[in-house]
């Protein structure tokens, strides 16, 4: 009897993995195929499954009903290259070198592919990444920006004017020394619009629908998808799309869902108390540097309605991706992930963007479906740097060492126990004057920054985080305790 079999009648992924280790049926388990879907910049809040009735997304809800889903997950590093090194590699930033959207990191550090290449599986990325440089970082089969450019051709220039700016993190450059030398090639050709920062406020792109990179990179996956037979053995495919990541520039058909005037502001929008804060989040909140227009409500409604039009779309790509995965047979032996790279403030407490360890930022939505396994929910925290050890420890798949992640696979095959895997920690700006760390133990969530205020949060009573708390006398043990708890795990050099 094949794997193939086992799983239509009705066989289990909870009751394969107890099976031990010299059977059949525990092979077959580890040649259970992934599709790890990704997206970037997606508050964990902004979804259906996750209480969203604004957000537009049917098919992650689809995949939220057949999945464990995390309420409580969160990246290692609230920015692109860091957070994606940490998730590919199970490596906390302090121990690689990308710690900020330019600098790449070894390739002595082991991704999942890596892993799952080394167990038989074809490996293949489809979207971006953010890898800084040209390190395949062991994957078989690659398409990232560069590759829609070759096909946008001419279209490119569109897309060009509507980055408005040099921007790595959307995929001008995907590569940053490509233009170290020479300089920005779009400078004196793009043409200027009305935008006071960096960032539009948002409006409708100006390309076509199938020409966006998130269309790109469904319809290539599809290909994958389709392409790859059985007889080839397993595959751990990434389909990673940018959006709803800026530019918040979604075609015609998602922009018609909303209408900024039907916008809600946060409820702690004008709410944050700037004397309790650090400096930078102060002054962040009086001044947002990419976009300045959403001082004003009405454009900050309008930055909120493009961006949930964004993430409309990107839902759709999604729906493509997971149509072709039931339609080639494949859904019946592959695992399923959705995450994204960190979240968006998108207005809570004044702020946008990521960057802070708000669990809007810092936060981000987890979905794991196995075939045959559990659904249900989990609310333990847990760290996005644990996933390459959970889904090697699904596949049965030998992780090459070191990694700092610890595997929540308990927690996949079975959502009822309160299980607990230690405490979460994050990182931000490491080796600058804006380095700060974060632990999330129970309801309690501590921020040392080397030179600013320390803040302590607790969620349960304080979800909004609108209190710090960390000056309070009565918290004075938690303070002490979490930030023991901090430099155990580690404890920056000048402190």
């Amino acid at each position: 009897m094949n794997r193939r079999t086992l799983l239509q009648n009705g066989l289990s992924f909870a009751t394969l993995s107890l099976v031990g280790k010299g059977s059949s049926a525990y092979e077959l388990t580890s040649r259970l195929n992934v599709l790890f879907l990704m997206s970037d910049q997606h508050k964990r809040s902004c979804m259906g499954a996750y209480g969203d009735a604004v957000a537009h997304t049917p098919n992650l809800d689809a995949l939220a009903r057949k999945s464990i889903r995390f309420t409580d997950a969160y990246c290692a590093n609230p920015v692109c290259t860091p957070s994606r090194a940490s998730l590919m590699t199970g490596l906390y930033s302090h121990h690689h070198e990308a710690q900020d959207n330019t600098r790449a990191y070894s390739d002595k550090h082991k991704t999942l592919a890596h892993h799952f290449n080394a167990a038989g599986y074809s490996t293949a990325l489809i979207g971006k990444m953010h890898w800084v440089d040209a390190q395949t970082h062991g994957f078989d089969y690659r398409l990232e920006f560069n590759d829609w450019f070759q096909y946008l051709g001419p279209k490119t220039a569109i897309y060009a004017d509507e980055l408005g700016r040099p921007n790595s993190g959307s995929g001008q450059p995907e590569i940053d020394d490509l233009w170290r030398e020479s300089g920005d090639p779009w400078r004196n050709v793009r043409h200027k619009d009305e935008r006071e920062g960096s960032v539009h406020v948002g409006k409708v792109s100006l390309l076509e629908e199938k020409d966006h990179f998130d269309s790109f990179v469904a319809r290539e996956s599809v290909r994958f998808l389709r392409q790859h037979q059985r007889e080839d053995g397993p595959f751990f495919l990434v389909t990673s799309f940018l959006k709803p990541h800026d530019p918040f520039m979604p075609a015609q058909r998602f922009a018609d869902m909303y209408k900024a005037e039907d916008m809600k502001l946060p409820d702690s929008w004008g709410k944050a108390d700037p004397v309790s804060l650090p400096r930078e989040v102060a002054q962040s909140i009086k001044y947002n540097g990419p976009t300045p227009e959403v001082r004003d409500e009405a454009k900050a409604k309008q930055h909120m309605a493009y961006y949930y039009a964004n993430l409309a779309q990107m839902d759709d790509c999604i729906g493509q991706v997971l149509q072709a995965l039931q339609e080639t047979g494949h859904d019946r032996d592959t695992i399923i992930v959705y995450t994204s790279d960190h979240g968006e403030m998108l207005g809570d407490l004044g702020l946008w963007q990521k960057f802070e360890f708000y669990e809007g930022s810092c936060g981000v939505p987890l979905l794991i479906h196995v075939p045959g396994g559990a659904s249900g929910v989990v609310s333990t925290p847990l760290s996005q740097v644990s996933l390459s050890a959970t889904l090697t420890e699904l596949c049965n798949v030998r992780q090459v060492q070191p990694n700092d992640g610890q595997s929540f696979a308990a927690l996949v095959r079975n959502p009822k126990p309160l299980v607990s895997v230690g405490p979460v920690f994050a990182e931000y700006a490491l080796n600058t004057p804006r380095a700060k760390y974060m632990v999330r133990e129970g309801d309690w969530k501590y921020t040392f920054w080397e030179h600013d205020r320390e803040e302590l949060y607790n969620l349960k009573s304080d979800p909004a985080e609108l209190r710090n708390v960390a000056a309070d006398p009565r918290c004075r043990e938690d303070v002490k305790r979490l930030k023991a708890t901090l430099f155990a795990w580690h404890r920056p050099a000048n402190v």
